[in-house]
């Protein structure tokens, strides 16, 4: 017996290691090096090549049930807007006989992808379905007593066209992989509250904070090297174009359109060095901390968005762990819910309360490893058999296993029992604090 737990502790303390490491063996600087799209935050491309092994599970127990929420592919810019602003700038400077020969190259890239990307506002890209399909060849191949024989998967998305498409494009490699399974789907208005909540009263952002972070992105949003390079006479052309959000919009359009065309890459990202991208990304990532971490300043409860989410697993989990093959069921939607369900649940630290933005980044606090197009949470759950009331599970981060701050004997493994006595607490907590809140009465 004393054998056993010691093994067991040793396998956890290997496994607390290993996530520590990897989450601080490399610098952002290092990241954006390594794949520029890391300085893209939400609009980083999935790393689906990097794999790690999982870890054997504790004698006797074997995968059973998954319960997932995915984040939908690779997608197409929502709207003109983010395209249209750097557009108009550039226009206005070339009317006025403003522009570099690099400026000409610029101005007309930009109109190409504009015009690549007109009419599909929005929508999932090859790309996106490409990752689709290898997300689920691995949930496949590392869990086919799961997803073996004729076992049942319900498969329920949002309303928005692109989580509709990701989940199609899932579900068809899952029945190309094994046709006998029993699938169902749905993307209904009547899963909306639960798959894509927005909590009004969470996500009002005070005025003072708002202020206080306008100033803080003003730090690092100038670019005169950009100016420079594109204008033949800078000055006149800050009377008709905007550094700030020139420099701004033209990274993003960059980094962007990696995600449309996986064969075509833009030089747009190449007008900027490493600095330049980390700033972009700093601002950015502070801005997904204010808007769904834990941060003081937004009143610290902002995952709470999703404890509507959270109570919905829970109760589907409990539902399918009488069942002899519960199978999985899988949830596709939006990384602004993806990401506060994962400070909700505190996964990897990520519900920490960090009182500096210059902090954020220092305690590992890095929204591109969270959010990128395609990220996922998926809960494995393991037993011995349907009479084994001890059932385990793991949580995996995009396909890593991930840690929870909770006290187990078997990490990466968890006991269910414990987990929802736990957040059920959290979520009961926060309900009785709420409705003490005067802007609820």
């Amino acid at each position: 017996m004393m054998a056993k737990i010691h093994k067991r502790l040793l396998i956890s303390l290997c496994f607390i290691l290993c996530l520590l490491s990897s989450g601080t063996a490399q610098s952002v600087r290092e990241m954006i090096k390594k794949d520029p799209s890391y300085a893209a935050c939400n609009y980083r491309i999935y790393p689906d090549s990097v794999e790690m092994p999982m870890t054997p599970a504790p004698e006797g127990k074997h995968p059973f049930y998954i319960s997932h929420y995915g984040r939908h592919g690779s997608r197409y810019i929502n709207n003109r807007k983010g395209y249209d602003i750097p557009y108009k700038m550039m226009l206005k400077a070339d009317s006025l006989g403003l522009l570099t020969t690099a400026g000409h190259q610029v101005l007309k890239e930009i109109r190409t992808i504009i015009n690549d990307s007109e009419g599909q506002w929005g929508d999932l890209t090859g790309f996106g379905q490409l990752q689709m399909r290898h997300i689920c060849q691995r949930m496949m191949n590392r869990f086919p007593e799961v997803l073996s024989g004729d076992a049942h998967v319900d498969a329920r998305s949002t309303v928005v066209n692109r989580c509709i498409l990701s989940m199609g494009s899932f579900m068809m490699e899952m029945v190309k992989l094994n046709p006998q399974l029993q699938i169902t789907m749905r993307a209904s208005k009547r899963d909306m509250w639960y798959l894509n909540h927005q909590d009004k009263l969470l996500r009002k952002m005070p005025d003072a904070t708002q202020e206080a972070y306008d100033a803080f992105v003003d730090k690092y949003s100038r670019n005169p090297k950009l100016m420079k390079l594109l204008f033949t006479d800078p000055d006149a052309a800050s009377k008709v174009v905007d550094e700030t959000w020139l420099n701004y919009y033209v990274i993003k359009m960059g980094l962007f359109q990696l995600n449309t065309h996986f064969y075509r890459d833009t030089f747009l990202t190449d007008l900027f060095d490493i600095e330049d991208l980390y700033n972009l990304w700093k601002t950015d990532n502070v801005w997904w901390y204010l808007n769904h971490g834990s941060s003081e300043l937004n009143g610290g409860d902002r995952p709470f968005t999703q404890r509507y989410l959270l109570r919905q697993i829970i109760a589907d989990a409990d539902s399918c762990l009488q069942l002899e093959r519960p199978g999985a069921q899988l949830r596709f939607g939006h990384e602004t819910v993806l990401l506060p369900l994962t400070c909700l649940l505190g996964i990897n630290g990520y519900d920490k309360h960090i009182d500096g933005w210059e902090d954020v980044e220092a305690q590992g606090w890095r929204s591109s490893d969270v959010i990128p197009m395609g990220s996922n949470i998926q809960l494995v759950f393991y037993r011995s058999d349907i009479h084994d009331q001890d059932v385990l599970f793991k949580v995996l981060l995009n396909e890593q296993e991930a840690q929870l701050p909770m006290t187990t004997d078997c990490a990466p493994y968890y006991h269910w029992k414990d987990f929802r006595a736990f957040y059920l607490d959290k979520l009961d907590r926060y309900d009785r604090r709420r409705l003490s809140l005067p802007a609820y009465n």
